[in-house]
Parts: C-alpha cells; structure tokens; sequence
C-alpha cells in the first residue's frame, strides 16, 4: 500500500496566500473597470447631450463622415443633422443613423462596425443625433481599470514577500517545537514547558504531556512489577540451587538432578539479569550522579568478582592491555557494561578459551573497552538483533537470558557512548568495542 504523502502546511499558506492574491487581482480589475466604463459613460453622455444642444441653436443640414480604419478616440464625436422631409434612406451599411424619434433621448444602434450610442434631440424640422462608437467608451475604461490595477501589481510582489515572512515567522513555533521534541533523550517524558508556545499550540503540547504522563506511569509500574518478580524468585531459585547441589553430592551420577540443576542455574541467571535490568531502568530514570574514578579499577574489579566463572572452565581471563584511564561518569553504569560482557564472554568461550580485556584511551578524549573471547562469535547480520532483549543464539553452548548485550547497550547509550560489535582478529570469537567520553556532559 502506498504512504499517503505529508504536505507542507508552510507552502499550503503561501500557495493559499498567492491564489487569493491574484484573485483579489483579477477582481479589482474587474471592479475598476465596471466603475471606469460607468463613470466615463456619465461624462460622456453629458458631452453629448450638452453638444446637441449647442447644435440645436443654430440647427442646420450637417453629415459626418466615418472611417471604419480609423481608431477613434473618447474626443470623438459624430454629428448628424437632417430634415426629415430629405432624409429618407437609412438602411447603408456604414450609416449609424437611428430611426426618425419624436423624444430626446440615448438610443443603442447595433451595425457591423459594433455597438454605437447615440443622442438624438428631434427638433420641428431637424433631427440632432451625436454619436460615438461603444468600444471607444470600453477602450477608455479598460485603460483607466489598468492604471489603477498597475499599482497593485508593482506592490504585490513586495506584499507576497512580506507575507512569506510573516508566515515562517508564525509557523516558527512549530520548528521550534520540533526541535525540542528531537533534541529530548529517548527515555526523556518529563512535561514540555508551554509557556513560550502560541495559544494554538498548548492545547497539543498539553495532550502531549498527558502521554507522557501516562507512559512514565506505565513504564515505572512494569519496572516496579519486574524488580519485585525478580526479588521474589530470588530466595527460593537459591534455596533450590543450594538443596539440588546437596543432593548432587550424595547422587554424582544421576541426570534428572543434573538436568535439574542446569535448569536451577538458568533460572537463578535469569533473575540476577531481571534485577540488573531494573537497576538499570531506575539509575537512567533518576539520574545517578557522576562521578571521577579510574577505569582500570572498574574493569579489575569485575575481573575479580567473574574470575570464579572462568576458572571453572580454565578460561586465560585477563588484561592484553591496561593503560590507566581516570573519567568522570556514572561508575555504577560502567561496571554493569564490563561486567556483562566479560559474563557474556565467559558463557560463550569454550573450555581452555582465552578472553583478552583492553582498557585504554585516545587523543580526543574517549575511553575505550575492548573484550574479544576465542568463542563461536556472531555473524555479521546478526549483530543487532543480539542487542535486543531475550534474544539468542547459541542456546545449546550455555545459560543465559538474552539480557546481557541488551543491558550493556542501554547502558552505553545511556553514557553517550557508542558500542561496535566485530569478528576478533587475533581469537575468532566476538570483538566488543566500547567507546565512552572521559568526561559525561548533561548530568
């Protein structure tokens, strides 16, 4: 199905605007020359009414000539005088003679060369006519409708330009309100001051902050619901743990009780992820306080508190490179990212693996993280699904949740940093390649 494409309510306007302009155009032209032709048509007549009376004085045989290839102009004017016992022909094809008429008046008289309007004051032996063609008096209004239309049409250029400004300048609200909206952080739903908006605009605004109102409700109660299943299950997976590993020491060789403890194992990994995700969604939702400490430190700390795990597998855990790195961010946010990837690293590096932490930085101030593993590793296309939550691929190789990369991700988005997934060159397994500012901004 075909996306409905959006338009411009800018371009709308302006287009509105002009339309309407050039309406208003044709409509005062129109006007003016409506007024024009019945103004010069006043004037006119009293020409000629003022002229036949003139004529009439001093009344005497009188036949003008027209040319029908000559442009006659509103001065113009036609004057016939005859005895009605000596004119009897009136039917010549140039003659706009009217008929004999016993009343003074204006009569229209229609021939091949147009409409002409024409004045006759009968007399007791003559008949006055004065007459001019229509298209002159047509001719005289349409010149006098453009000079008044020609000031328009030389301002209205300006007057569209000044309208165009004036409509970006209204609609600037709106890109500023779209600026803002881009620029909040995704886990950003505090209220948007309206304060500083247009009255149109605060009525949206407002409903806006109804949502997000109501999804920070919504988040903080799903949080709440996934720390509290996870505390709950916590106690008894471990009592359960601890019970099963009694029972496996008196009973090493049955396979229901280590299926069961595998079983045991997975779960009690579940909920130690559940609860670091939900101690995650809390530090980003309140904003733990940065703090300065040595990287080196933070990653020597999780190698100790995870060397347990790689010894059990006679996994070589330690540092390929360890240049001391002092930063000023959230500690608590980078232990939850080394520590996950060195567990993730452990789960997915066969026994005998090696696992190489590199902790160093640049010239431009960044810190970098860097955990490669002698595991099976990720293929390319894969690389951001395994970012999302739940999601895995090796089921068979070891327990886990899914959570791992998920969390570390957030975290490092969290921080303003940026984490690049690769094949190691040196090992073959997963290259995880963490970049952080040495110096949190916006805190």
């Amino acid at each position: 199905m075909k996306q409905k494409q959006h338009y411009s309510l800018r371009r709308r306007l302006i287009l509105y605007v002009s339309l309407f302009s050039v309406l208003m155009g044709c409509v005062l032209i129109f006007t003016a020359y409506k007024i024009s032709l019945h103004e010069t048509t006043e004037i006119l007549d009293e020409q000629m009414v003022y002229l036949a009376e003139r004529v009439a004085k001093n009344a005497r045989p009188l036949e003008s000539e027209f040319n029908h290839q000559k442009r006659y102009h509103e001065e113009d004017l036609f004057i016939d005088v005859w005895a009605y016992s000596e004119r009897k022909d009136l039917s010549h094809a140039d003659h706009y003679l009217v008929e004999p008429k016993t009343k003074a008046g204006f009569y229209t008289q229609d021939t091949e060369h147009g409409t002409w309007i024409a004045y006759v004051l009968p007399t007791e032996k003559y008949q006055i006519q004065i007459s001019q063609q229509f298209q002159v008096r047509e001719k005289l209004a349409f010149e006098l409708a453009g000079t008044m239309f020609l000031p328009y049409v030389l301002i209205m250029p300006f007057a569209l330009f000044a309208l165009i400004l004036i409509i970006r300048r209204s609609l600037k609200p709106l890109e500023e309100f779209k600026s803002e909206l881009s620029l909040r952080d995704s886990n950003s739903l505090t209220s948007i001051q309206n304060s500083h908006y247009p009255e149109e605009l605060v009525p949206t605004i407002n409903e806006m902050n109804h949502l997000f109102e109501r999804i920070s409700i919504a988040q903080q109660e799903q949080r709440q619901f996934v720390a509290d299943a996870a505390h709950e299950l916590r106690t008894p997976i471990t009592a359960l743990n601890l019970q099963t590993k009694i029972l496996m020491s008196q009973f090493p060789d049955d396979p229901n009780l280590l299926n069961l403890s595998k079983g045991l194992a997975r779960m009690q990994h579940l909920v130690t992820q559940l609860l670091a995700l939900a101690k995650q969604d809390a530090s980003l939702k309140y904003e733990r306080p940065a703090t300065t400490f040595q990287l080196n430190d933070v990653a020597f700390n999780c190698v100790e508190q995870l060397l347990n795990l790689a010894m059990q597998k006679d996994i070589d855990l330690g540092f390929l490179r360890n240049d001391p790195v002092q930063m000023f961010s959230v500690e608590q946010s980078v232990h939850s990212i080394i520590f996950n990837l060195i567990d993730n690293a452990i789960k997915y590096t066969p026994d005998a693996g090696v696992i190489n932490i590199s902790v160093f930085e640049d010239r431009h101030g960044s810190a970098f993280i860097k955990i490669e593993d002698s595991g099976p590793g990720i293929d390319a296309e894969l690389y951001d699904k395994v970012l999302k939550r739940f999601y895995r691929i090796h089921h068979h190789l070891e327990v886990g949740s899914g959570l791992g990369l998920s969390i570390v991700e957030k975290a490092v988005q969290h921080l303003g940093g940026i984490m690049t997934l690769s094949r190691s060159e040196e090992l073959g397994g997963l290259d995880v390649l963490v970049k952080l500012p040495m110096q949190l901004s916006d805190q």
